[in-house]
């Protein structure tokens, strides 16, 4: 393949990406109005994020198992279709039915699900070895971007028209990503079929809505008696039950949805580990405003402290490529060390009573944690599980990076949010909330000494792999 070609696929990847990625950052300025609109109160309203979550967990290893068996074309185009017929039913629900902008939003993150591991799986197929960390930089700054536009776009749509129009805003964008998707994808399929597992997708599904709804559904501020509510723990206790029972119905399914071989390898786990590790770090970054309200109230209020999660946004926007970069050169060991130092630094300067106090202080703990994050959100998780598996599983190997942050991010919220509140919230609880997630940030920074440095990656590119066949 030119390099013609494969900028084209890039160019076509970004678009998907970005349309996904955007979807979740235009939505936050919209939710007072979609409030207003269909009547509902504040916890009903936090459905519109956490269904989407939910149906995000399901699709990601869904997707990429489907992806594996019938092709990245048909998976990546069906994904992006899925999405974009989610954003319609959101736009077209009316009034008295807010249960169809849930259905709708639950459509749109199935899709969603598939879009980036589909797209990651795309580049270690089509990439040479020595140009895949730029590109997977590229792919991975979309977040960073969408992060930064998505809220600006928003309020200029908002204030121009309704808030349907940030889901009608996709549909143009979806057209033309399926239209070059089908065009300039390429197709391929394995050599054999085998049955899927449905009894492995099934279990998992179920599995990770109980964790994730449980996980939601805590109380921060009554933390342990929320735990053992009837609303929760049947949740979460079905969810661990589950948990243990996975590993021997994929072990008996002749083509797991989730591949456990993959488990073997070191690096795998490892980089499973420190996914979940940084999606903990990154949802954590909501809670920012939070603390500036608290630490500077003569300058920051409810209005304004948004705009101090700027820094890290930038940070991340600007860091991506250029870690992309600089993977290729050094390797992921080196990248992903950077990356969880730096998140620990940002993190305990977050901690720091005497930074927080000032507002350079707040902007430098957040660049530095910025920075961090565009290491470990972006190419070099990816590129890691590109040398790990077989051309047969790649894409379910992306998606178990895009499962584990999920999973991470999940467990931030309640983590943060639970250690703030035992230690009376304010400026002293969330300093102490970010000192703990900065301690998992320095385990994290133990763990990347288990990677495998430049070298060892170079002579596992040079070996050779099965690559399915193509039509």
């Amino acid at each position: 393949m030119d390099d013609k070609t494969r900028n084209r696929i890039l160019l076509l990847l970004f678009l998907g990406v970005l349309m996904g990625a955007l979807d979740i950052a235009i939505v936050a300025p919209a939710l007072p109005s979609i409030q207003k609109f269909f009547g509902v109160g504040d916890r009903i309203l936090t459905w519109t994020f956490t269904i989407y979550v939910l149906f995000n967990l399901i699709g990601t290893p869904f997707m990429a198992k489907l992806s594996d068996i019938f092709g990245r074309r048909s998976i990546y185009t069906l994904d992006v279709a899925l999405f974009a017929a989610g954003s319609l039913i959101v736009a077209l629900s009316p009034q008295n039915l807010f249960s169809a902008l849930l259905f709708g939003r639950a459509l749109q993150g199935f899709g969603a699900g598939g879009i980036f591991p589909v797209a990651s799986a795309v580049i270690g197929d089509t990439f040479p070895p020595e140009k895949r960390g730029s590109a997977l930089g590229l792919i991975g700054a979309v977040f960073g971007l969408a992060f930064l536009v998505g809220p600006i776009l928003g309020g200029i749509i908002l204030t121009i028209t309704g808030w349907q129009w940030l889901f009608i805003i996709n549909l143009p964008i979806a057209v033309v990503v399926i239209v070059m998707g089908w065009r300039l994808l390429p197709v391929s399929r394995p050599a054999k079929n085998r049955p899927f597992d449905w009894a492995g997708m099934l279990t998992l599904s179920v599995m990770l809505a109980s964790l994730a709804y449980s996980l939601n559904q805590i109380d921060t501020q009554n933390f342990f008696s929320s735990l053992i509510s009837v609303k929760i723990l049947p949740f979460l206790l079905l969810g661990l039950v589950l948990l243990l029972v996975f590993p021997s119905i994929e072990k008996k399914a002749e083509d797991p949805i989730l591949n456990l071989r993959l488990f073997k390898s070191r690096q795998t786990v490892l980089a499973s580990l420190l996914s979940a590790g940084a999606g903990l770090g990154e949802s954590g970054m909501v809670f920012i405003p939070a603390l500036a309200v608290a630490a500077l109230p003569a300058i920051i209020n409810e209005h304004n402290a948004s705009y101090l999660l700027m820094p890290v946004v930038l940070a991340m926007a600007i860091g991506s490529p250029l870690v992309g970069r600089l993977l290729d050169k050094f390797g992921s060991k080196v990248m992903v060390f950077a990356g969880t130092l730096l998140l620990s630094i940002g993190m305990m300067m977050l901690s720091n009573t005497g930074l927080t106090s000032t507002l350079w202080g707040f902007i430098a703990s957040a660049a530095v944690i910025g920075l961090g994050l565009s290491s470990l959100l972006g190419a070099p998780m990816r590129y890691i599980m590109l040398n790990e598996a077989s051309a047969a599983d790649r894409t379910s190997a992306q998606g178990l990076i895009t499962l584990f942050t999920s999973v991470g991010q999940l467990t931030s919220s309640a983590l943060v949010g639970a250690v703030a509140a035992s230690m009376g919230g304010g400026v002293k609880g969330y300093g102490t909330a970010y000192m703990v997630v900065g301690v998992i940030a320095a385990i994290m920074v133990i763990l990347t000494l288990g990677l495998k440095n430049r070298q060892q990656e170079q002579s596992m590119l040079e070996r050779p792999l099965a690559v399915p066949a193509t039509d």
